[in-house]
């Protein structure tokens, strides 16, 4: 008999993956986790059914959350992650020897334990000297902080559940004040394409035009998640993240899968109907 495992997309659309083997399933004081063996995307994690992390393509996400960031400022030195309890967001980070300190808050740490158990390709990095997990809110931790980091990025799960606080603008009034001085916030930023992650997308981004001075979306192709057209917000209080300095990130010589200084800039190159949306919410 076949397996197959299913995320109900929208009313409309389902997305199927065929299953060796449902490895794990247990449900946290937060949510509900599940790991699967799968075919055609190795290991497999879902929380509430929703698709997270695959094998096969996680690399394509973790890499442009990181990445930009870090050739938009190589000075960077100072990391806040607020969720991402996989791993792959710390083991990129990880890369950089310029980085001196990562702080990485999770609300639920049975992620964090079932991708160090289950999904090592995104958590081996977990245990680096530099990386401190805290297993809290992040809604919580980044209010006592402030002038602390030069980068934040909001690993965040979709705004249903722990992860709904922080798509509020409290929320990102408070990363405004954790961030030093040309700080920049990455914040996982749905899709444009559906409704309902569209509509997030445009919260989102309404309310973060108020805070900062430079806010930036760009895009990356999720072939995993609901329509495969995903978006990261990039907002600074300073630094733009299309720069002349870009190229100078090659110097690196940091081996990646997707990102590179070409894909970095034609990511802020948008289609019509994605700034048609963000147009709109000006």
């Amino acid at each position: 008999m076949e397996l197959w495992f299913t995320e109900n997309q929208n009313e409309n659309v389902r997305f199927s993956i065929k299953i060796k083997e449902h490895i794990y399933s247990e449900k946290s004081e937060f949510q509900k986790i599940d790991v699967y063996e799968t075919y055609g995307f190795g290991k497999l994690l879902t929380i509430d059914g929703i698709i997270m992390v695959t094998e096969k393509d996680e690399f394509i996400y973790h890499e442009m959350i990181t990445h930009v960031p870090l050739a938009a400022k190589p000075s960077i030195k100072s990391v806040l992650v607020i969720g991402g309890g996989d791993g792959g967001t710390v083991r990129e980070l990880t890369r950089y020897k310029t980085i001196e300190k990562i702080d990485m808050v999770e609300i639920d740490k049975m992620v964090v334990d079932v991708s160090k158990k289950y999904i090592k390709q995104t958590s081996k990095n977990l245990n680096d000297e530099r990386v401190n997990l805290y297993y809290e809110d992040g809604i919580e931790f980044v209010k006592n902080r402030q002038d602390e980091y030069d980068l934040i990025i909001v690993d965040s799960t979709d705004p249903i559940g722990p992860g709904e606080g922080l798509f509020t603008e409290d929320f990102y009034k408070n990363c405004y004040k954790a961030l030093k001085e040309d700080g920049i916030m990455i914040n996982q930023n749905e899709s444009p394409y559906y409704e309902k992650e569209r509509k997030e997308f445009k919260r989102a981004n309404k309310k973060i035009q108020k805070i900062f001075p430079i806010v930036e979306v760009y895009q990356f192709h999720m072939p995993t998640y609901p329509s495969g057209h995903w978006l990261f917000g990039f907002s600074s209080k300073g630094i733009k993240p299309v720069n002349k300095g870009i190229n100078d990130w090659n110097k690196l010589d940091i081996k990646t899968k997707y990102y590179n200084t070409d894909i970095h800039n034609a990511s802020f190159m948008l289609p019509n109907y994605v700034k048609e949306i963000i147009k709109d919410e000006k």
